[in-house]
C-alpha cells in the first residue's frame, strides 16, 4: 500500500461563514454531480459558478454595488472548485479557465470594499508572486499585519474567507499572497513548492515593509494546513517576524510520506528514492485506480511539486521537515494549533510544539465544538476567533 497522501482542501460549504458560498446553491451544485466523475464536478461547479457571475455582473451595472460584491465572491470560489480535481491534466484547457475566472470575479469583488482590497505582485526572485493587500482602513497609520498564505491546494483568494477578512474587522492589515507551487505561480509562471520556505517569506517581509501602512515591528506570519510547516520553517530564518501561526502544526512531512512504506524509516526513504521500485509504483497506480480522491491527491502533488510520478511527489515530501534543529530555530511567539479529528496530521502539532524553544502556546479544537476537523472549516468563527485573541494579546490589540 503506498503513503496515504494528504489533501488540504477545504470544501466550498465550510466558506460560507465569510461569504464564500450560499447554502442552497451548495446542495443544488452537489446535487447535479455525478460521484466519482470529474468531469461532472467541473461541468457542474462552473454552471453555478456562471450563473452566480452573472448575476453579479447584473447587479454591478444597476448600482447594486454589495449585491455585485457578494455575487463575486461566491461565483470565484465555485469556479475555485470548478478546476480542483483538474490538475492531473494541466495542460487542459478547462483548468486555466476556471483559474483565471476565479481570480477576474475575486478582484472584480476586491474591488467594491472599502478600503478596496488591492491586488499585488511581490518581487521574488527574478519574477512576482501575486498576492493582496487589505488595508484596516484608510488613515495611512502603521498597523499590525499579518502575512497569510496557503498550503498544498488552497488559493490566495480563498483566504479572503479563511481569516483574512477577519483579521481586517479587527484593524489588522493583511498582506494575502500565492508562494511557489501555490496556484497563481504554479499556474503562470510554472513554479513549484520548495522546502526552504524561509527563501519565500523574506521577499515577501521586505515588500511588507515598504508599504508605509505597515508597522515594521508587528508583522506576523501564519501559514494553513501544509503552511503548517512551511510557515515555521520560514520563521526559523526570518527572524524580522513578531509571531508565527501553524493551522495546523506540522513538524515532518516525511513522516507521512513514509508511514505505510514498508520497513525502517532509512530502508523507507531509500525506497522511495529510488531508481527504481516496481511493487511500491504499482501500489500506487492501484490506489489511483481504485479511489477518486486518491487519484487527485497524487495528480495535484505531482503537478505543485514538479515531478512525473507518484513515487517521486512521495518522495519530496521528505524535504519538508522542521527536524535536525530547525524548529528550535525559531524565536518568535509561536501558536500551534491542533485538531481532534486530522484525519491528515493527526499527532503532529503536538511534535512541532514540543520541539520549539521560543514563546509558544497550544491551541486544540475539538470535534464537540465542530471544529475536530483538518483546519476546523466547521467553525470558522469560533477557530478565527480564537487565533485573532492570541494575537491581539501577542502583539498588542490592533483595534
Amino acid at each position: 500500500m503506498p503513503p496515504r497522501v494528504p489533501r488540504t482542501s477545504r470544501p466550498t460549504p465550510f466558506l460560507i461563514a465569510y461569504g464564500g458560498a450560499d447554502f442552497g446553491e451548495v446542495v443544488s451544485t452537489g446535487e447535479r454531480i455525478t460521484e466519482g466523475d470529474y468531469d461532472s464536478w467541473y461541468t457542474e461547479w462552473t454552471a453555478t459558478a456562471d450563473r452566480v457571475s452573472d448575476e453579479a455582473e447584473k447587479a454591478l451595472a444597476a448600482g447594486h454595488r454589495i449585491s455585485a460584491r457578494d455575487g463575486f465572491l461566491r461565483a470565484s470560489n465555485y469556479y475555485r472548485s470548478a478546476e480542483f480535481f483538474l490538475h492531473g491534466h494541466p495542460c487542459d484547457p478547462r483548468h486555466d479557465h476556471a483559474y483565471d475566472r476565479s481570480v477576474a470575479c475575486f478582484k472584480a469583488a476586491a474591488a467594491l470594499y472599502t478600503p478596496v482590497i488591492e491586488p499585488v505582485e511581490i518581487p521574488y526572485e527574478d519574477t512576482t508572486l501575486p498576492g493582496y493587500f487589505y488595508r484596516a482602513d484608510d488613515s495611512g497609520a502603521p498597523r499590525p499585519t499579518l502575512i497569510m498564505h496557503n498550503g498544498f491546494d488552497g488559493t490566495a483568494e480563498e483566504l479572503h474567507f479563511f481569516g483574512a477578512m477577519a483579521a481586517v474587522e479587527r484593524g489588522y492589515n493583511v498582506l494575502a499572497f500565492d508562494g511557489p507551487g501555490m496556484p497563481g505561480p504554479r499556474h503562470h509562471q510554472g513554479l513549484v513548492f520548495r522546502p526552504d520556505w524561509e527563501n519565500v517569506i523574506t521577499p515577501v517581509v521586505d515588500f511588507a515593509e515598504t508599504l508605509p501602512e505597515i508597522d515594521n515591528s508587528r508583522i506576523a506570519l501564519i501559514g494553513l494546513s501544509m503552511g503548517g510547516v512551511l510557515a515555521p520553517r520560514a520563521a526559523a530564518f526570518e527572524h524580522r517576524l513578531a509571531a508565527l501561526i501553524a493551522v495546523d502544526g506540522l513538524y515532518d512531512l516525511g513522516q507521512i510520506a513514509v508511514r505505510n512504506v514498508p520497513g525502517t524509516r532509512e530502508e523507507a526513504e531509500r525506497l522511495l528514492r529510488a531508481a527504481s521500485a516496481p511493487e511500491l509504483d504499482a501500489a500506487f497506480e492501484q490506489a489511483m485506480t481504485s479511489d477518486p480522491i486518491a487519484r487527485w491527491a497524487i495528480n495535484h502533488g505531482m503537478y505543485v511539486m514538479g515531478v512525473d510520478t507518484p513515487r517521486a511527489f512521495s518522495a519530496s515530501y521528505l524535504d519538508y521537515t522542521l527536524a535536525d534543529g530547525i524548529a528550535e530555530r525559531i524565536q518568535c511567539p509561536t501558536l500551534v494549533c491542533d485538531a481532534e479529528e486530522d484525519m491528515f496530521f493527526k499527532g503532529r502539532p503536538e511534535q512541532l510544539y514540543d520541539h520549539l524553544t521560543c514563546p509558544k502556546t497550544f491551541m486544540a479544537f475539538t470535534t464537540e465544538e465542530g471544529a475536530g476537523a483538518h483546519c476546523h472549516p466547521g467553525a470558522m468563527r469560533l477557530s478565527i476567533a480564537r487565533i485573532y485573541d492570541w494575537l491581539d494579546d501577542t502583539l498588542g490589540s490592533a483595534a
